[in-house]
Protein backbone atom coordinates (compact mmCIF):
# COMPACT_ATOMS: atom_id res chain seq x y z
CA UNK A 1 0.00 0.00 0.00
CA UNK A 2 1.52 3.54 -1.44
CA UNK A 3 0.29 6.85 0.84
CA UNK A 4 -2.04 7.25 -1.90
CA UNK A 5 -3.73 4.28 -0.91
CA UNK A 6 -4.35 5.17 2.44
CA UNK A 7 -7.72 6.43 3.56
CA UNK A 8 -8.03 9.54 5.33
CA UNK A 9 -9.09 8.83 8.77
CA UNK A 10 -10.20 11.42 11.73
CA UNK A 11 -10.48 14.72 11.28
CA UNK A 12 -9.50 15.17 7.94
CA UNK A 13 -12.57 13.13 5.96
CA UNK A 14 -14.56 16.36 6.17
CA UNK A 15 -11.57 18.14 3.74
CA UNK A 16 -12.10 15.77 1.07
CA UNK A 17 -14.59 16.66 -0.81
CA UNK A 18 -14.13 20.65 -0.72
CA UNK A 19 -10.31 20.27 -1.55
CA UNK A 20 -11.33 17.67 -4.45
CA UNK A 21 -14.01 20.35 -5.69
CA UNK A 22 -11.29 23.04 -5.77
CA UNK A 23 -8.39 20.91 -7.13
CA UNK A 24 -10.17 21.51 -10.73
CA UNK A 25 -8.83 25.32 -12.00
CA UNK A 26 -12.16 26.08 -13.67
CA UNK A 27 -14.01 25.45 -10.06
CA UNK A 28 -11.75 27.37 -8.16
CA UNK A 29 -12.10 30.59 -10.57
CA UNK A 30 -15.37 30.53 -10.08
CA UNK A 31 -15.55 30.63 -7.03
CA UNK A 32 -13.18 33.48 -6.74
CA UNK A 33 -15.50 35.67 -9.12
CA UNK A 34 -18.10 34.58 -7.05
CA UNK A 35 -16.16 36.52 -4.03
CA UNK A 36 -16.84 40.01 -5.48
CA UNK A 37 -19.84 39.11 -7.97
CA UNK A 38 -20.18 43.08 -8.75
CA UNK A 39 -16.75 43.13 -10.33
CA UNK A 40 -17.15 39.67 -12.67
CA UNK A 41 -21.18 39.80 -13.02
CA UNK A 42 -23.52 41.64 -14.61
CA UNK A 43 -25.73 43.10 -12.14
CA UNK A 44 -29.79 43.80 -12.21
CA UNK A 45 -30.62 44.91 -8.90
CA UNK A 46 -34.18 44.91 -10.03
CA UNK A 47 -33.87 41.17 -10.32
CA UNK A 48 -31.16 39.85 -7.63
CA UNK A 49 -29.14 41.10 -5.42
CA UNK A 50 -26.15 38.52 -6.25
CA UNK A 51 -24.85 38.76 -2.37
CA UNK A 52 -27.61 37.29 -1.23
CA UNK A 53 -29.58 35.45 -3.78
CA UNK A 54 -26.22 35.09 -6.09
CA UNK A 55 -25.20 35.04 -9.61
CA UNK A 56 -27.49 33.50 -12.44
CA UNK A 57 -26.01 30.13 -14.06
CA UNK A 58 -26.36 32.04 -17.31
CA UNK A 59 -23.91 34.64 -16.77
CA UNK A 60 -21.14 31.89 -15.09
CA UNK A 61 -21.54 30.08 -18.67
CA UNK A 62 -21.21 33.26 -20.56
CA UNK A 63 -17.61 34.46 -18.32
CA UNK A 64 -16.31 30.52 -18.80
CA UNK A 65 -17.24 30.04 -22.09
CA UNK A 66 -18.26 26.45 -21.27
CA UNK A 67 -21.53 24.74 -22.46
CA UNK A 68 -24.11 25.11 -19.87
CA UNK A 69 -24.27 21.46 -18.88
CA UNK A 70 -20.63 21.62 -18.18
CA UNK A 71 -20.99 24.71 -15.92
CA UNK A 72 -24.20 23.19 -14.17
CA UNK A 73 -22.09 20.18 -13.39
CA UNK A 74 -18.87 22.09 -11.87
CA UNK A 75 -21.73 24.03 -9.80
CA UNK A 76 -23.08 20.98 -8.58
CA UNK A 77 -19.74 19.70 -7.38
CA UNK A 78 -19.15 23.15 -5.37
CA UNK A 79 -22.56 22.41 -4.15
CA UNK A 80 -21.78 19.32 -2.66
CA UNK A 81 -18.60 20.76 -1.56
CA UNK A 82 -20.19 23.48 0.81
CA UNK A 83 -18.97 25.77 -0.98
CA UNK A 84 -21.84 27.48 -2.91
CA UNK A 85 -24.88 27.94 -2.43
CA UNK A 86 -28.08 27.72 -5.12
CA UNK A 87 -31.16 29.71 -5.49
CA UNK A 88 -33.96 29.27 -7.63
CA UNK A 89 -34.97 32.49 -9.67
CA UNK A 90 -38.41 31.54 -11.73
CA UNK A 91 -35.98 29.05 -14.16
CA UNK A 92 -32.86 29.83 -13.26
CA UNK A 93 -30.54 28.91 -10.67
CA UNK A 94 -28.53 31.31 -8.84
CA UNK A 95 -25.19 30.58 -6.95
CA UNK A 96 -23.37 32.43 -4.08
CA UNK A 97 -20.71 31.98 -1.99
CA UNK A 98 -21.01 29.85 1.50
CA UNK A 99 -18.73 32.55 3.60
CA UNK A 100 -19.52 29.97 6.14
CA UNK A 101 -18.28 27.05 4.94
CA UNK A 102 -15.01 28.53 3.41
CA UNK A 103 -14.18 30.20 6.71
CA UNK A 104 -14.46 26.75 8.58
CA UNK A 105 -12.79 24.96 5.27
CA UNK A 106 -9.70 27.72 5.53
CA UNK A 107 -9.53 27.31 9.49
CA UNK A 108 -9.72 23.55 8.96
CA UNK A 109 -6.71 23.48 6.63
CA UNK A 110 -4.75 25.86 9.32
CA UNK A 111 -5.37 23.68 12.06
CA UNK A 112 -5.19 20.69 10.56
CA UNK A 113 -1.95 20.70 8.35
CA UNK A 114 -1.38 24.44 8.76
CA UNK A 115 1.80 25.23 10.60
CA UNK A 116 2.19 28.80 13.10
CA UNK A 117 5.67 29.84 11.47
CA UNK A 118 4.17 30.11 7.98
CA UNK A 119 2.44 32.42 6.44
CA UNK A 120 -0.73 32.69 5.19
CA UNK A 121 -1.17 31.46 1.92
CA UNK A 122 -4.22 31.85 0.97
CA UNK A 123 -5.95 35.01 -0.70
Amino acid sequence: MTTHDIPATGDLAPLLEPLKALANPVRLQVLQWLREPEEHFPVNPAVTDPRTVGVCVSHIQAKSGLAQSTVSAYMAVLERAGLVQSTRVGKWTHYRRDEERIAWLVGEIEQGIGNAQTPDLLP
